[in-house]
C-alpha cells in the first residue's frame, strides 16, 4: 500500500524536470527579453549618475524623459514620429546581420535616398502627385539599396571589411549631399540655409488620419513585418541564416552566397532609402543638411538592441524614438543640453555590448541536466 507521505514526493521529483525542461526549452527566448531591459536599466542608472553629479535629481530625469517620451497624447505623436526611420535604419543593419555582416551605413543609405527622392519629385512637377510620391518611394529604395549594395559587393569580391567600407560611404553620402544642395540642386531663394527646391504640398505623403504622426511610420511596420517573414518564413531567409552561421558550409551545399550577400544588403540599404524618402516628402519637403540628423547612427543602436530580430525593432525603435523626443522637455526643466539624449544613447550602447557576452551564461536560464 502506498503510503501518503511517499506521494507528495514523487509528483515532486516528476514535475521537477518537467519545470527544467521549460525553463531550458524557453531559456534562450527570455534572454533575448531580460539581458536587453536590464542593460537597459543599467544605462539609465549610470545616465542618472550621470545626471547628479551636476546637481541634478535623478528621479526628476526619470520623470520628465516618461512624460516626453510617452506622457500625453502630443508626446506620443512625437516618439512615434520619430520611431519610423529609426525602424527603417534598423532593418539597414538587421537584415545583413542574418548573414554575419555588421553594416552600419545607414545613415549614408538615407541620405542617398533622400536625394534620389528629391530628384525624382523635381524631375516631374507636373505629374499627378500619386505618380509623383511612387516614384520618390521607387528612387529613394533603389538609391539607398545601391548604396549598401557598394560594402556588399566590396565584402564579396574584393575582400573589404563592410562595417569599415559602410561607415565610410556615409562620410562620401554626406559630403555628395552638401556638394548637390549647394551646388548643382540648390535653390537660388534658399539664402541662409542652402537646399533644393521644395518637391510641392502636393507631393507629400501627409499624416495618418485622426493623428499628428506621418505614413512613414506606417511603412517602417510593414517594412519591419515584411522583413521577419522573408528571414524566417522564406527558403531565401533560411538559406540567408544558413549562410550567416558557416559561410563555407553554405558554399559547400551550393548556396549562392555572393547573390544573397548583394540581394541582402540591397534590400537593407532600400529600408533606409525609404527613411530618407519620408523625411524629405513628410518632414522637410525638400533635401538639406537637416536630414543628417543622426537617424542612421541611431537606427545602429535599435539593431542591436532588438537583437537583429525584425519584429523586435518596432517595440525597440519606439523606444529610443521617444528618449530622442524627451530632450526638448529636459533642457526646457532640468536645462540640460538637448544633446544629452546622445550621452544617454552612447551608455545604452556600451551597455548592449557588455551584456553579450551574458548569453547562454545565466545559471538559472540553463537549468541543471
Amino acid at each position: 500500500m502506498t503510503s501518503g507521505v511517499g506521494e507528495p514526493a514523487l509528483g515532486d521529483a516528476t514535475s521537477r524536470p518537467a519545470r527544467l525542461s521549460v525553463r531550458q526549452r524557453h531559456g534562450e527566448a527570455i534572454e533575448y527579453i531580460v539581458i536587453p531591459v536590464a542593460a537597459l536599466a543599467a544605462a539609465l542608472v549610470v545616465f542618472g549618475v550621470f545626471v547628479a553629479s551636476f546637481g541634478k535629481n535623478p528621479l526628476d530625469l526619470y520623470y520628465y524623459m516618461y512624460k516626453g517620451a510617452f506622457g500625453t497624447w502630443f508626446s506620443w505623436q512625437n516618439t512615434l514620429s520619430r520611431a519610423a526611420p529609426l525602424i527603417l535604419t534598423a532593418l539597414c543593419t538587421a537584415l545583413p546581420a542574418q548573414l554575419g555582416m555588421v553594416i552600419i551605413g545607414g545613415e549614408g543609405a538615407l541620405l542617398i535616398g533622400a536625394l534620389a527622392a528629391t530628384s525624382a519629385a523635381l524631375a516631374i512637377p507636373s505629374a499627378p502627385s500619386l505618380v509623383v510620391q511612387v516614384a520618390m518611394i521607387c528612387a529613394g529604395m533603389i538609391g539607398g539599396g545601391l548604396w549598401i549594395v557598394i560594402s556588399g559587393a566590396l565584402r564579396q569580391y574584393r575582400g573589404v571589411n563592410e562595417t569599415i567600407s559602410s561607415l565610410l560611404l556615409v562620410y562620401l553620402a554626406a559630403a555628395l549631399l552638401n556638394h548637390l544642395v549647394e551646388g548643382p540642386m540648390r535653390d537660388p531663394t534658399s539664402l541662409n540655409k542652402p537646399s533644393t527646391r521644395e518637391i510641392g504640398a502636393a507631393n507629400m505623403i501627409g499624416m495618418i488620419p485622426g493623428t499628428e504622426v506621418h505614413w512613414g511610420l506606417v511603412f517602417g511596420i510593414v517594412a519591419a513585418i515584411a522583413s521577419y517573414i522573408l528571414i524566417y518564413h522564406t527558403v531565401f531567409g533560411f538559406a540567408a541564416r544558413v549562410a550567416g552561421g558557416n559561410i563555407r558550409a553554405a558554399k559547400i551545399v551550393g548556396l549562392g552566397v555572393g547573390k544573397l550577400i548583394l540581394i541582402t544588403c540591397f534590400l537593407a540599404g532600400a529600408a533606409a532609402g525609404l527613411a530618407g524618402t519620408v523625411e524629405v516628402a513628410a518632414v522637410q519637403g525638400r533635401a538639406n543638411a537637416n536630414l543628417a540628423v543622426g537617424y542612421g547612427f541611431t537606427g545602429i543602436l535599435v539593431a542591436f538592441l532588438a537583437r537583429q530580430n525584425p519584429l523586435a525593432v518596432i517595440p525597440v525603435a519606439i523606444l529610443l524614438g521617444g528618449i530622442n523626443a524627451s530632450g526638448g522637455l529636459l533642457q526646457r526643466r532640468l536645462d540640460l543640453p538637448d544633446a544629452s539624449v546622445l550621452v544617454l544613447q552612447g551608455i545604452i550602447f556600451i551597455a548592449v555590448l557588455a551584456s553579450d557576452s551574458l548569453y547562454g551564461r545565466i545559471p538559472f536560464l540553463k537549468g541543471k541536466s
